[in-house]
């Protein structure tokens, strides 16, 4: 039986992303799944249902009785998970470490769920990784907020009036969030230079044009896993880095662990010693950030610093957070549906590494040990 697919309006707070773009929508349809999406789903995504072809337009309540597999970007609320038919499918951010509940309600209406923060990070996953899309455009955007919030220019200048020097940006993380912030930085004109525990990212950040902090101190351990740092090596690689984050204009952070909370790396002692108009955009504020002052979706000002804690960074640039969003949960959705009818292959390792709930339970083992305590 042909595969129903449907799309909802997001009703997360400041959420303005959808699950299927137009481009999307077309493939879907491409592979004889019928789609529903909730009127006025992408308008704030700047696409509006006349741009939409092959769709049929229904009211909620009319989605969530037919569809077999439910595309999301935020997690389903407790409404949705009720209003589902047993057995239906639902992908998207599920941020389960945070929603046991919604763990619970998705195990016991028997819904299988594919969690997208929980996709294996392997080389055929690469274009169903939707933390990493996702991280890029939040990297790109902490850097025009910070270069809109700093009262001088990034690129250097030369005027009548004299040269300008440019502004040093020091991006804390060289993940893929890091990464567009450093090349988004640059292009800008300022100068930067970049800090990660992990010592293999320094050739990434020097290949992007920007320095590589050394605090001499290596945490390369056997097999390319990180070691536990001594006290003393801690200290000192806390030390260089202080002295970097003084002497910076604006400073990116982007260290994060998902499941866990952020890493505290700027101190608020470090913070007074920076100098007064600089700012830090703190990417990690709803995991807690990595400035002791950060505050989620606030701006704190401390000794003339600008601490900014922005949330939902990449749903300020909907557009095309959506397109990147919505490839990556088509190719994830792609291959269960070989002829339009659902199939989901459980001996594929996406598909295993990235389920949450199946059939009654729990798959995937740390969120079971957290919401069973088993």
């Amino acid at each position: 039986m042909t595969v129903t697919v449907g799309v909802l309006t997001e009703t997360a707070p400041n959420e303005t992303r959808v699950a299927v773009v137009p481009e999307v929508a077309s493939k879907l349809k491409s592979l004889g799944a019928t789609l529903l999406m909730q009127s006025g789903a992408g308008r704030l995504a700047q696409f509006p249902d006349d741009s939409f072809t092959g769709v049929e337009f229904a009211d909620a309540a009319a989605i969530l009785a037919r569809a077999d597999v439910l595309l999301k970007v935020q997690p389903p609320s407790p409404a949705e998970i009720g209003a589902l038919k047993s057995g239906a499918v639902v992908i998207g951010f599920m941020q389960a470490y945070a929603r046991p509940d919604l763990v619970k309600a998705l195990r016991d209406r028997r819904i299988t769920s594919f969690a997208m923060e929980l996709v294996p990070r392997i080389s055929r996953a690469q274009s169903m990784d939707a933390l990493s899309s996702q991280a890029a455009v939040a990297g790109y955007k902490a850097v025009l907020i910070a270069a809109n919030a700093l009262e001088k220019f990034f690129p250097m200048l030369t005027t009548a009036a004299g040269t300008i020097r440019p502004a040093s940006v020091l991006v804390i993380g060289a993940g893929v969030a890091g990464l567009q912030a450093i090349a988004t930085a640059k292009r800008l004109g300022a100068v930067v230079e970049a800090y990660d525990v992990r010592g293999a990212t320094r050739e990434q950040v020097k290949s992007l044009g920007a320095k590589f902090v050394d605090t001499g101190v290596s945490a390369e351990g056997a097999g390319g896993y990180a070691r536990e740092l001594t006290e003393e090596e801690k200290a000192k690689q806390q030390a260089v880095l202080d002295q970097r984050i003084a002497a910076s204009d604006a400073v990116i952070s982007t260290a994060s662990v998902p499941g866990r909370a952020a890493p505290r790396i700027i101190s608020e002692a470090a913070v007074a010693r920076m100098r007064p108009g600089s700012v830090i955009v703190d990417i990690a504020a709803e995991q807690g950030g990595n400035c002791t002052l950060t505050r989620a979706g606030e701006t704190v000002i401390h000794g003339g610093v600008k601490v900014i804690g922005p949330i939902n960074l990449p749903a300020t640039l909907a557009c095309h957070a959506s397109e990147m969003y919505a490839r990556n949960v088509f190719n994830l959705l792609k291959p269960a549906l070989p002829k339009g009818e659902l199939a989901i292959d459980w001996q594929d390792e996406v598909f295993a590494g990235a389920v949450l709930t199946h059939d009654g339970q729990i798959k995937h083992e740390g969120t079971r040990k957290v919401v069973e305590g088993q």
